[in-house]
């Protein structure tokens, strides 16, 4: 999940996406106004519903979202395994981090947005 301000306000944006590590497509992804678990389960769902003969292996970071108890049965209703690295060691997440970094050079530090 990444966040986006608008310039000139304190209002923020989070996009959360599912990025398949075979060739770097995006699975699924939502927007919304809050940091939240129903960010991440919503996504989830609609990753799994778009997916459904798939089992992939979960890679995530620690982030509250994905360390709950709720996710974590979620994981499990479908026959999922989570990978998290230790803390502090991106290597699950870093793939999803290199994407947003490029989101973020090439379409939105570019320009100052005035509204969401």
């Amino acid at each position: 999940m990444t966040e986006f301000k608008e310039h000139h306000s304190s209002k923020k944006l989070y996009l959360s996406a599912i990025i398949d590590l075979y060739d770097r497509s995006i699975v699924a992804y939502e927007i919304s106004g809050r940091n939240d678990n129903q960010l991440v389960f919503k996504i989830f769902e609609k990753a799994m519903t778009e997916n459904p003969d798939t089992t992939p292996l979960f890679h995530s970071d620690r982030g509250f979202q994905y360390t709950s108890h709720v996710f974590k049965m979620k994981l499990e209703n479908y026959g999922l395994t989570q990978s998290m690295s230790c803390v502090s060691k991106c290597i699950d997440s870093g793939p999803i981090e290199g994407f947003w970094g490029i989101i973020k050079s090439e379409m939105y530090y570019l320009y100052k947005f005035e509204d969401i």
